[in-house]
């Protein structure tokens, strides 16, 4: 199995105690986040509004992946992920959201952050760990383990 590099995040990109009025007040807290640690230009948030409203970014499990448009590759300093949760819930078109994960990536690097998120969010556990963090150190460990949980 290749080697895969760990996700791009910085703790100061993760929320755990976050509400939002709504579904497009939640995708612009992860790209205030995400604005937060330098990986984006400001304009980059209003892209990924842009792009919920062309396709929604609901994956399933109480989780979306709210990131930019492709137009909006200028917008990105360098490719990140931003994690930010909704405890309480944030209607998302009908469906309940508790955690989005924001994607920032220049060139095609969101590919490699969606493929990566989604081994994690297709494990059950480990999708209830993510939509059950309480601690920062927590969803470090889960989305960025260390060499000794990836050789196990």
């Amino acid at each position: 199995m290749p080697e895969t590099a760990p996700l791009p995040l910085d703790p100061r990109a993760i929320r755990l105690t976050a509400s939002a009025t709504d579904r497009d007040d939640a995708i612009r807290q992860c790209g205030e986040a995400l604005l937060a640690v330098g990986a984006v230009e400001s304009a980059y948030v209003a892209t990924m509004l842009e792009r919920e409203r062309s396709i929604s970014t609901y994956v399933g499990e109480g989780v979306a992946i709210p990131h930019g448009t492709l137009a909006a590759k200028d917008a990105v300093r360098h490719d990140a992920i931003s994690v930010v949760r909704f405890p309480g819930g944030v209607d998302w078109d009908g469906d309940q959201v508790t955690v989005c994960i924001g994607i920032a990536a220049k060139g095609d690097g969101h590919v490699r952050l969606l493929a990566e998120l989604a081994q994690i969010l297709m494990d059950p556990d480990q999708a209830r760990t993510l939509r059950e963090a309480t601690e920062v150190a927590e969803v470090v460990r889960l989305l960025q383990p260390n060499e000794e949980d990836r050789a196990s």
